[in-house]
């Protein structure tokens, strides 16, 4: 009867059946010795095949049936070659021989490579233990078979895994959680000039300046608490005592049971890298140096204007270039008048920027001739047409500033509102129509004249000092009243300071915009000392009642010396809107600390121009004796007519 070993139950004066062969012999009871024996055979963890002199299997447990695939009675009495890869067999059969020669517990074939083959023809990696059996039948031999497929592979990945670490281009190393080095590979010797005798159960901060030690002390703590540190840029000095530029990311090490034992680094040197980001630094900023050269160049130098204050600040752009299309401008336009103009070419680089520059100097040089502000945007939207720049546009805001009318005029395309702000009463847009701007065509400019008291300061700007990334205008252009509100006291600061104030708090981050930042500020100048007016009509009689109403006024104001010289010009133009222009005409004269200001206003739009004169010609000699004599003279066209005006220093 087969028992489940493959055996067959015998007497004890019986001979041993074929395929029990080997069993050792009983020492107790019936069957007791060879069922405690096979019991262990059963029970091995590896597959227990027990041959006998010949080679032929006696024995088998059920770890073989599943390792081999073979059943029991498939195996029992073939030779023990059948589970041997037929490459492989006749080495086999020459090592068992000399097994039977030199019987002994030991493995087989001790440094070479051992395979089974299961019956569906596939190998796998094994080891086997050999263990001689003594029976009364002779020599049995025991072999327990153990598949090493898993531990194969994994030592084939370890062996994978030391050879890519060794090859590594990056400095591999490991080190204790205290700091000791434990592993060193051979880009670490190239990188730091140590080989690993030299380092191996070192501390960590041997490759770190003196400086840097404490450095070392906190990454340990960070890895001691499980954190992997990437990227991290610092220094580290080689055996000759250079110091490197590197690159290092650490990570803990941990057993099985998620403790942190260690930790590995790798070490990148980035020397290179960072010598290459100096020279573009260096070439970056030189580039932008030239750009915001070209930049200041365009806008060009503002004059300084008597009586006006002034403040302005200009922030370029932190990404690109830094090239933009911002600008303002102030133009001073005789009789106490300034023109202020500050605009913004959409876009930015060098095509905004040189949109910007010619823009600027048509305005400047329009606003010279006194144009009307609404004329000067209608002629700026001819020449951005003219430019023939695809999709370009041009927000832009000219004023006029009268002081001694305590008045604004002003007209803007499309650009931010105008904010006066009054000491002690805060600020506030100053209403004006809402053009469109420059560039879009067939537009009709309108402007808007708004009373300021004298010492208001006007806050001009460009959309980079409010507008950012997911804002509200609204929200911002409030922030910027209400900061401009609460700085503007009964004492305010200097324009100066203002100004800064407005920046750090609008935006305090001045390396973080992506768009030109501008903003002016101009306080106007205290209201004059005095001032008089009077109207004339058209006729001759006017001239010398003119004249007498401007010497009782000169006289009040204690100006005698110019008395005569303003008698004489004002004369010269009163004659003139006399003859070639219609009434009314106005005379206004005006005292400041500085200068005396007188101007005449007539209802002609002609405008007049000093020429040179005949011998035998009664006229054309009043404006050059008025270009002769005033230290400034100009005229400017006005709603009604025109304007002529001349100043004499005090």
């Amino acid at each position: 009867m087969n028992d489940k070993t493959g055996g067959t139950a015998t007497r004890p004066d019986a001979r041993p059946a074929p395929g029990t062969q080997g069993a050792p012999p009983r020492t107790g009871g019936p069957g007791s010795a060879e069922e405690r024996f096979r019991g262990l055979l059963e029970a091995a963890p590896d597959a227990m095949v027990i041959v006998d002199g010949t080679g032929a299997i006696r024995l088998v447990n059920a770890q073989t049936e599943a390792l081999f695939g073979y059943r029991r009675e498939e195996l029992l009495g073939q030779p023990v070659e059948l589970l041997v890869p037929h490459r492989l067999r006749g080495h086999h059969t020459l090592h068992r021989d000399a097994y039977a020669d030199n019987r002994q517990v030991r493995p087989m074939g001790a440094g070479v490579d051992l395979y089974g083959l299961r019956r569906d023809g596939s190998e796998f990696p094994v080891e086997i233990s050999l263990s001689p059996l003594e029976t009364a039948d002779g020599l049995l031999i025991s072999a327990a078979v153990r598949d090493v497929s898993d531990r194969k592979a994994a030592e084939e990945r370890i062996s994978e895994l030391a050879a890519l670490v060794e090859s590594s281009q990056d400095a591999i190393l490991a080190k204790t959680l205290d700091g000791h080095i434990t592993y060193w590979n051979t880009a670490a010797q190239r990188l730091y000039g140590y080989t690993a005798t030299e380092v191996m159960g070192r501390h960590i901060s041997l490759l770190a300046p003196d400086d840097h030690r404490e450095e070392i002390a906190a990454l340990l703590g960070r890895l001691r608490l499980g954190e992997k540190v990437e990227h991290f840029e610092t220094l580290r000095v080689t055996k000759a005592g250079k110091l490197l530029d590197v690159d290092v990311t650490m990570w803990p090490r941990r057993a099985p049971d998620g403790t942190v034992i260690g930790a590995c680094a790798i070490v990148r040197d980035i020397s290179d890298r960072k010598r290459a980001e100096a020279e573009l630094t260096a070439l970056y900023e030189q580039q932008r140096h030239v750009a915001l050269t070209l930049q200041r160049s365009l806008m060009g130098t503002p004059p300084a204007v008597p009586g006006l204050v002034t403040a302005s600040r200009y922030r370029p752009a932190t990404q690109g270039a830094g090239v933009g299309g911002d600008w303002f401008d102030l133009i001073p336009l005789g009789a106490g008048r300034v023109g202020v103009l500050i605009g913004d070419v959409m876009g930015r680089g060098l095509e905004a920027a040189a949109v910007m520059g010619q823009l600027r100097s048509a305005a400047h040089a329009l606003a010279k001739t006194g144009m009307q502000p609404r004329r000067l945007m209608q002629a700026l939207d001819a020449c951005v047409a003219d430019l023939d720049v695809p999709d370009q546009l041009v927000t832009c805001c000219y004023l006029v500033v009268a002081a001694d009318e305590a008045k604004v005029t002003l007209c803007s395309a499309g650009h931010l509102p105008v904010l006066v702000a009054v000491p002690g009463a805060g600020a506030q847009p100053l209403t004006a129509p809402v053009n469109a701007p420059l560039g879009v065509g067939d537009i009709l400019y309108e402007q808007a004249t708004a009373a300021v008291p004298p010492g208001a300061t006007l806050v001009l700007y460009t959309d980079g000092l409010i507008e950012t990334p997911g804002c509200d205008i609204e929200d911002s252009l409030a922030a910027l009243t209400a900061t401009c509100g609460s700085l503007f006291t009964a004492e305010p600061p200097a324009p100066d300071v203002v100004a800064d104030r407005i920046l750090s708090t609008l935006r305090p981050d001045a390396e973080g915009h992506d768009d030109d930042v501008t903003l002016l500020l101009a306080q106007l100048p205290a209201a004059p000392l005095a001032s008089a007016t009077t109207t004339l009509p058209a006729r001759a009689e006017s001239v010398p009642e003119g004249r007498a109403f401007l010497s009782k006024a000169l006289a009040a104001w204690g100006c005698h010396d110019q008395s005569y010289d303003a008698r004489l010009l004002v004369s010269e133009l009163l004659t003139n809107a006399v003859r070639h222009a219609h009434g009314p005409v106005t005379l206004h004269a005006c005292r400041t600390a500085a200068e005396l200001t007188v101007e005449v206003g007539d209802g002609s739009p002609l405008l007049p121009e000093p020429r040179r004169a005949d011998e035998n010609e009664e006229s054309g000699r009043g404006l050059n004796l008025v270009r002769m004599i005033a230290d400034s003279w100009g005229v400017r066209p006005t709603d009604e007519g025109k304007t002529t005006w001349f100043t004499l220093r005090l």
